[in-house]
């Protein structure tokens, strides 16, 4: 170990020499102290969830305010990755999630507050929405350029009555630095502990005042480069292919099996009928006994043994290229405009599972077997039962394109000394390409399997060749028994890149006026009054569509009239849709009591937004809160708001998808391997939220500098939006309980019934909709304390966070309750979220040298929250994770600094502890393995340097 950390050093250091070196200019000015609750360095802000409020320190709704410099020096790299790290968000998506292997690529960032699902949770960029970024219809903030950032702001309460539809849990809002003067820059290396996933970050950025200060003008360039690491196994933990089996009932409960291995296929091949039954291929194409593993409580799954698995990536590759520009100009004294426009090109990939082939029937008398071996298995008979794992082709993969093109423009100005007026528009675009390089043409693979010897010249031919000639020209037969047997030409003819494209576009025009009309015996009344309307639309083509049926002509096994094409994702194609949205909101903040005893700042803060969607008809928003400043060190604040999500475009329009995995089949026991079908549903209605958040802020006199907050929230949504899939083991419980009665019985289907308990009804599909049936429940607490100080005359600063959230409750009809607080994973892509989760900063200066140092805790995790499925094994143990940053600061001319820093994440190196989904256990080595959320990469060291001038 220690042999391979000091060539992971030495390899970053000289990565970064390399980048450094060259360019003198790159640095920054030293970072600043860590922002305090409720503002960045002192500075009043824009609440992001009011119009009205203008100061962090007098709103009702709990606002967390991070500066941008503090996260980065914590965690470099993605400012996304970073702000995953504080306890109000999990389950976020991000490049460490499981891979997706689909039509939806699980590399990219998408945050998601309160564990409640990322599209609860409204993503905003200088208080504009983004437009969708994946298929899936949410935002992917790696999108956003960050050399300009200076803060995010977080709203942890609903905002829907402010900023419209999806902030039911609250608000991120990325703010950037409108008036930066200088040039900054930044070049960063990055490597793992095991000498992998080296990353490079290089940035620019400028601004300057132009026309005598009337006019500003700022621009930034971003690259990073980020290759994850791509197999499981180059971990140790990886090795192990945890999964959970089991049924979860009291004779065989779910239980976490080790070294997991499928026993119905294998690297080399697996005979699976005949007179060779349970035989497995060598690598030189003889056949040995296969040998099995301990039985796992699961058919077709052992623990050791002869059997195959999976090895997916850990995390996700990523590489972006980000550009940004503004410029702002004051036509006169009371009238400003400004212009700026964005463009991000982002491309991700992450591997799963390996091709291969199921339980496929095979001649006897194949041209690539022994003749001593066609003559066993013709003992057997004509055709015989064949599994294999095609470990030496690709795995399945999922690589985006993703163009992000941005462009807003506006204008604001004053209406005498009273109001102020805003003006905007936004137009901007998204193209995703996704592809699968290795997608296998199910037609081609079944010709080529078919080898046959031509009796003219003895060569090993596909028999569709002598068949039919011109319907499968160029046909490569292909050598399936062993390992290492399948040639590059044959995988060539069999596997093709199929691609869907997607486009989302998004038109807003936004226009407030805001002031105060008349003033109060405690001071001015504060009221604002928005419009808007946007427009999105989406479109979809796909070369790959799931109405794509092989054509069997001229060929003898496993091809029928219900036998698809492709073997992997594919997605139908889809005329472009759209959803226009009206809105009209007013918001006011009267001022109610000041400087009486007891109540030295007393204000009432309201809000109310009608919207109309031409998708999904009208809704109404409100939102209610009171702040009550005791004194100058203590006070109160509470809020209660109704708000919305509307069914977004791929909620209603989804084009028909199609996916293939290996599911539990609790009725016979097996984990077929089948395709899930999903779409969405015109139907969906918006989904209602109600919050209510009471809470405090102590700041005493006694402690300069320090301050503490609690806040208490409750959240309800009802008529939820709620994605109901077949292969959830509860869904799949009612219906059995039924005798396939339940309507939930329609997500699946099967040959003979559901009650027939025999292989020969394992299920052949599975469906995934989108449906408003459920109600979410969750409440908990934050807690926030910041303290800035002196410690040998030398600055010290403390911010601690924690959230204990011990409940998210889903109530579905006909399906038991389910309580994801404190769990790893869950289905119905409903969000896991341990109960107690904290993040604290220490940040302390000696001169011009810095040492930071971040703790980032999560309790422990249970494995079902199915109060029906029993769990013999033990919860996975809380983990905490260090984080260690040393920087120094060189003194440059005009007060500004350039830094040189070396961080290293995951101090400690801690590995992950293993856990698992039990809706998942067949897809060995690449679904679970670790909790969501932990660290499954080690020890990573990243070194740079940033200069301002």
């Amino acid at each position: 170990m220690k042999m391979r950390v000091s060539k992971a050093v030495a390899g970053l250091l000289c990565g970064v020499s390399a980048v450094i070196l060259p360019a003198t200019a790159f640095a920054q000015t030293a970072s600043p102290a860590p922002a305090a609750a409720d503002a960045p360095s002192g500075e009043d802000i824009i609440v992001t969830g009011s119009r009205t409020v203008q100061n962090g320190n007098n709103s009702p709704t709990p606002v967390t305010v991070v500066n941008v410099t503090q996260l980065l020096d914590a965690h470099p790299g993605s400012i996304s990755d970073a702000i995953n790290d504080l306890p109000i968000f999990a389950a976020s998506r991000g490049q460490n999630g499981n891979p997706g292997t689909g039509v939806t690529n699980n590399s990219g960032n998408l945050q998601n507050l309160r564990a409640l699902g990322v599209p609860r949770t409204l993503i905003l960029w200088d208080n504009h929405r983004l437009p969708p970024t994946t298929q899936d219809g949410l935002v992917d903030t790696d999108m956003i350029p960050q050399m300009l950032l200076k803060r995010v702001d977080i709203v942890t309460g609903g905002a829907s009555a402010v900023y419209g539809s999806d902030a039911v849990t609250g608000v991120v809002n990325f703010i950037t630095d409108t008036s930066f003067n200088g040039i900054k820059a930044q070049a960063i290396k990055g490597v793992s502990n095991y000498g992998d996933g080296a990353t490079t970050d290089l940035g620019i950025a400028g601004g300057a005042e132009l026309f005598g200060g009337r006019g500003h003008i700022e621009a930034s360039y971003q690259y990073r480069d980020d290759p994850g690491v791509m197999h499981r196994t180059d971990r140790e933990w990886g090795t192990h292919q945890w999964t959970v089996q089991g049924a979860g009932t009291t004779a065989n409960r779910y239980h976490l099996v080790d070294h997991t291995r499928i026993s119905t296929t294998t690297f080399g091949g697996l005979i699976r009928s005949g007179s060779l039954a349970d035989y497995r291929f060598t690598a030189n194409g003889a056949v040995t006994p296969f040998v099995h593993g301990t039985a796992s409580g699961t058919t077709g799954f052992e623990s050791g043994g002869d059997g195959g698995y999976y090895d997916a990536s850990i995390r996700g590759a990523l590489r972006s290229h980000q550009a940004f520009a503004r410029f702002d100009y004051d036509f006169n004294d009371s009238i400003h405009g400004y212009v700026e426009g964005s463009f991000t090109a982002n491309q991700t990939a992450n591997s799963g599972i390996y091709n291969g082939l199921n339980n496929v029937t095979v001649s006897s008398t194949n041209a690539f077997l022994p003749t001593a071996l066609q003559t066993q298995l013709l003992a057997g008979g004509t055709t015989f039962k064949f599994s294999r794992l095609f470990a030496e082709l690709p795995r399945v993969d999922t690589a985006s394109h993703t163009n992000q093109f941005f462009v807003n423009a506006g204008l604001k100005g004053d209406i005498g000394s009273s109001f102020k007026w805003s003006l905007s528009g936004t137009h901007s675009q998204v193209i995703l390409r996704t592809r699968n390089d290795n997608n296998i043409d199910n037609q081609k693979l079944y010709a080529a399997l078919d080898a046959v010897t031509n009796p003219a010249n003895g060569q090993v031919v596909c028999r569709v060749t002598l068949t039919n000639p011109t319907l499968y020209p160029g046909c490569v037969p292909v050598n399936v028994f062993g390992t290492g047997s399948i040639t590059a030409d044959a995988a060539n003819y069999f596997t093709q890149a199929t691609e869907f494209r997607a486009i989302t576009k998004l038109d807003d025009i936004e226009g407030t006026v805001s002031g105060s009309p008349f003033s109060t015996w405690a001071g001015p009344v504060n009221v604002a009054l928005t419009g808007e309307w946007r427009h999105l639309s989406y479109a979809a083509s796909s070369n790959a569509v799931p109405t794509d049926y092989a054509n069997c002509t001229g060929l003898v096994y496993n091809c029928s009239a219900t036998t698809l094409r492709w073997a992997g994702s594919t997605l139908a194609n889809r005329s472009r849709v759209g959803q226009s949205v009206s809105e009209v909101a007013g918001e006011v903040d009267v001022p109610l009591l000041k400087d009486k005893p007891f109540a030295d700042d007393v204000s009432f803060n309201g809000a109310l937004r009608y919207t109309y969607y031409n998708t999904s008809g009208s809704a109404v928003t409100y939102k209610a809160g009171l702040d009550w400043n005791f004194s100058k060190a203590f006070k109160l604040r509470g809020s209660y708001s109704r708000d919305i999500r509307a069914p977004n475009l791929n909620d209603l329009f989804q084009p028909l998808t199609i996916t293939t995995g290996a599911f539990t089949d609790l009725l016979t026991g097996l984990s077929p391997t089948v395709p899930v079908y999903a779409g969405g549903n015109p139907n969906l209605k918006p989904e209602v939220g109600k919050t209510l958040s009471v809470g405090g802020v102590f700041k005493p006199e006694f402690i300069p500098g320090l301050s503490l907050s609690l806040d208490y929230f409750r959240i309800t949504v009802t008529n939820a939006i709620t994605n109901i899939q077949g292969t959830n083991p509860s869904i799949q419980a009612v219906c059995y309980a039924s005798g396939g009665t339940s309507p939930y019985c329609a997500l699946q289907t099967r040959p003979l019934g559901f009650t027939n308990t025999t292989a020969a009804n394992a299920v052949t599909s599975f469906t995934s909709t989108v449906i408003n049936i459920s109600r979410v429940k969750t409440w908990g607490f934050d807690f926030e304390t910041n303290y800035a100080t002196h410690l040998f005359n030398n600055p010290l600063n403390l911010r601690f966070l924690a959230t204990y959230q011990p409940h998210i409750t889903y109530e579905t009809p006909g399906v038991t309750t389910i309580d994801v607080g404190g769990v790893s994973f869950s289905s119905n892509a409903l969000q896991a979220s341990p109960k107690l989760r904290a993040t604290a900063f220490v940040d302390y200066k000696i001169d011009n040298v810095r040492i930071g140092i971040s703790e980032r805790y999560r309790s422990s995790l249970a494995f079902t929250g199915d109060p029906t499925q029993l769990v013999s094994s033990a919860n996975t143990p809380a983990v905490a994770y260090t984080n260690l940053n040393l920087s120094f600061d060189v003194p440059l001319k005009s007060g500004n600094y350039a830094q040189f820093f070396f961080n290293v994440q995951n101090l400690f190196n801690r590995m992950p502890d293993p856990a698992a989904f039990l809706g998942a256990n067949g897809n060995v080595g690449v679904f679970g393995g670790y909790a969501q959320g932990d660290d499954p990469i080690g020890r990573f060291f990243s070194a740079g340097f940033r200069v301002k001038l």
